[in-house]
């Protein structure tokens, strides 16, 4: 089975950067979610986590990336090492070589760029270092910064999927974006 590849130094443009997450990160994402009452229900989650929860997931997290099940990223700030959201890679397919990947950025943090300078690196280390072909992410279309941020990042957006996704208002709409490994130009 594939795995994913050590970061030998943070992704980034300088400004802003993606590391692996780490246990230390814990009382900024429980901070986020309390700060944000929907960011649960955008991630795909019945609830919030609790601290034990986001521990057990952190003490997960090298597991996980050595056996190729999934990746959890930390966006920080140049010069701050304080989590201000974070990207998480799953749904992996090794198969087909793609996975689905997912991101928050913390409230106070918003409008600033940081999803956008932190999927900008990701997505093409994940297709050209981590060997996988195919990346997306989905998001509900009226989701308006997510989707500048990913399009800014290189993705494509390529629909919208009518009631694809269950949630706990129904079922709803998702726009699908996605890099490939040929957007590379490699």
């Amino acid at each position: 089975m594939p795995s994913f590849p050590e970061l030998s130094q943070p992704l980034g443009d300088g400004t802003v950067s993606v590391r692996f997450a780490a246990e230390r990160d814990i009382p900024e994402v429980l901070i986020a979610y309390q700060d944000d009452s929907e960011l649960h229900v955008r991630m795909g989650e019945d609830r919030p986590p609790t601290g034990a929860e986001l521990g057990r997931r952190a003490e997960g997290f090298e597991a996980d990336r050595l056996a190729g099940r999934g990746l959890t990223l930390t966006i920080v700030e140049s010069g701050v090492d304080t989590c201000r959201g974070q990207i998480y890679v799953h749904r992996v397919d090794w198969d087909n070589g793609q996975a689905d990947l997912a991101v928050w950025v913390a409230p106070g943090y918003r409008g600033r760029g940081l999803a956008q300078r932190g999927l900008a690196p990701v997505g093409p280390w994940l297709l050209s270092q981590a060997g996988l072909e195919r990346v997306q992410l989905f998001t509900r279309p009226d989701n308006q910064p997510m989707l500048r941020a990913a399009v800014a990042a290189g993705f494509s957006l390529e629909g919208v999927l009518r009631g694809y996704h269950r949630s706990q208002r129904g079922r709803d709409d998702m726009a699908v974006l996605s890099l490939v490994r040929r957007d590379l130009g490699t």
